[in-house]
């Protein structure tokens, strides 16, 4: 089974040092929802998915070391890309874990693909899937089918 994709990884102890600096400045923001779009941004702007390198760099869904994550850019797999925004929500203190809802869709409708369901402060759910910003999916929408 792929690690982080069907159950949560627990939260590490240990973070690489870049990570706990932008953890630091999530904890000064104004409230969730600010956190949630600045921890989305910072996301988007150092990793994206590509449908077909998710199959080409397949052995790289495996990884589920924090620091090596972390490092790369560019194409990561969409359950590490959870995991690491996963981090820095909770890290930042603004959402505890039971906010963050891991959900699937098929891709395709044949690719299994994980995004996210977070709780904002009215106990409403705000869909995030980072991995497929890129295909033109706005902040809210996920991926899903050939949508």
């Amino acid at each position: 089974m792929i690690p982080n994709f069907f159950n949560k990884r627990p939260m590490p102890e240990k973070l690489p040092e870049e990570m706990e600096s932008v953890i630091e400045e999530l904890r000064g923001v104004i409230g969730k929802e600010e956190c949630l779009r600045r921890a989305y941004e910072t996301m988007i702007q150092r990793y994206r998915g590509y449908r077909f390198r998710t199959y080409w760099r397949f052995g790289e869904a495996f990884e589920t070391d924090v620091e090596k994550l972390w490092q790369k850019t560019g194409f990561l797999h969409c359950h590490n890309m959870n995991y690491l925004f996963r981090i820095l929500l909770v890290k930042s203190g603004w959402f505890g874990d039971d906010d963050i809802k891991l959900k699937y869709s098929l891709v395709w409708y044949i690719s299994p693909h994980q995004y996210l369901q977070i709780k904002l402060d009215d106990n409403s759910f705000i869909n995030v899937d980072i991995w497929n910003h890129n295909y033109g999916k706005k902040f809210g929408d996920y991926a899903r089918g050939f949508h």
